[in-house]
């Protein structure tokens, strides 16, 4: 569609409407369907029902819904591709707006940064953040079409798996104000390596040098800082991660300073009050397993089992080198999307694992299997319903508890056993 187009689809059709939604199983009274295709599915096949549901519009990219149900002419809006107009109609919502965005992109920790972040904010500003993991080239723009005139702060996350993708995020939010939490080594497989991962990383800092925006990093970090000093057009906040000091949190893990460091800049920086600042992140209690910490009654679990790579691995593993417990345990499943350096990734995880003092390993995947080679000193599990049977002939009791690995390893299923 062109300029015009989505002006008038914003004018005549959006702004009529409740909200939008590419499920055409949960279709909200009055809202804008969008039938995106998929790999299976084509969502030009259930534009229709959507509308028969309670949209108002549906938004297809096929002649198909048309012929078949001609009684529906002027509710279904011809495109030539459903995906690019969410993502144009969401550019113009947040134009539209006019509002202050800050995206947060990076290798770990954007999530709870950005809950940090949009929680601090809301002590002063009417804030909408994304909401679960509505951080790609879909969830962005349902993202943003979710604010409303009365939002005052985005908050938008921003996830990527190859170059290019942070960039498209960034031509579809158009952030005025960014963070990168840090440059890790996740997803290498579709970066094509570490160097990769800093150069699509980077690309939110290429968006803010380029119009104007702002970025907020910690001096303590070199890479970050040197990232900053080749983009010389991009205005900096440089912060000491040492105002996180004496700010109480309930989440694990000294890694997880940084992200209440940032939190704290950007909340100084928009006014926030600083016992507001203390109070927004001292409230905030982790419940989707991402540095939380369990008290089970049996166990000390430290979840940390939502997504997982070298990184965020090697963080959470020094963590647990530091706890005072005299009984460790870490459960650990493999870490996906490394291609050609999955071996030694693993290797090394292990290998840093197995320095604990007097520490039992088990490792779920055959990832992890293959770095064991063996090893005696491990116990290896071929998948996480084979770690199931075992932990339940084989009960936990008086351990503190690592459960990390990445996403599809499903290690939240051990979580009810310990």
């Amino acid at each position: 569609m062109s300029e015009t187009d989505i002006r008038e689809l914003y004018d005549n059709c959006f702004t009529r409407c409740t909200g939008v939604t590419t499920d055409s199983r949960n279709i909200p009274a009055g809202s804008m369907f969008f039938a995106l295709r998929g790999a299976s599915f084509d969502g030009n096949d259930f534009a229709a029902d959507a509308i028969d549901k309670g949209a108002s519009f549906a938004v297809v990219d096929s002649d198909e819904p048309a012929r078949r149900r001609p009684d529906l002419a002027g509710r279904l809006i011809r495109t030539d591709n459903v995906l690019g107009t969410l993502q144009a109609l969401a550019r113009h919502h947040r134009r539209t707006l006019g509002i202050p965005i800050a995206g947060i992109v990076g290798s770990n920790g954007k999530t709870t940064t950005k809950e940090l972040v949009s929680r601090v904010l809301a002590e002063k500003f009417e804030v909408y953040a994304t909401h679960g993991n509505l951080n790609n080239h879909i969830g962005v723009p349902l993202t943003l079409l979710a604010m409303t005139r009365d939002t005052e702060f985005g908050v938008v996350e921003m996830g990527a798996s190859a170059c290019g993708e942070i960039a498209l995020l960034a031509s579809i939010a158009e952030p005025n104000y960014g963070v990168i939490t840090n440059i890790g080594r996740s997803h290498l497989e579709g970066f094509g390596g570490p160097e990769g991962v800093r150069r699509g990383k980077g690309e939110l800092f290429d968006f803010l040098a380029a119009n104007g925006g702002t970025a907020f990093i910690p001096r303590e970090d070199a890479t970050l800082v040197e990232m900053a000093g080749e983009r010389p057009n991009m205005a900096v906040e440089y912060y000491p991660r040492s105002i996180a000091d004496g700010i109480d949190s309930h989440l694990e893990g000294e890694y997880n300073r940084a992200n209440i460091a940032v939190a704290v800049e950007i909340g100084t920086y928009f006014g926030v009050a600083p016992e507001r600042i203390a109070n927004a992140i001292g409230s905030y209690i982790p419940d989707n397993n991402r540095s939380q910490r369990i008290e089970s009654g049996r166990n000390t679990v430290i979840s940390d089992c939502y997504n997982a790579n070298p990184s965020s691995m090697a963080a959470a593993i020094e963590n647990m080198r530091k706890e005072t417990a005299h009984r460790k345990m870490l459960i650990l499943g493999d870490m996906l999307e490394l291609g050609e350096w999955s071996r030694d990734e693993h290797r090394r995880i292990l290998q840093s694992a197995l320095e604990i003092p007097d520490v039992r390993i088990l490792l779920v995947g055959p990832h992890f299997a293959e770095a064991a080679d063996g090893n005696a000193d491990v116990k290896c599990f071929a998948s996480t319903p084979e770690l199931l049977d075992y932990l339940k002939a084989n009960p936990v009791e008086g351990y503190t508890v690592l459960v990390k690995g990445s996403h599809s390893m499903a290690l939240e299923k051990v979580l009810k056993l310990l």
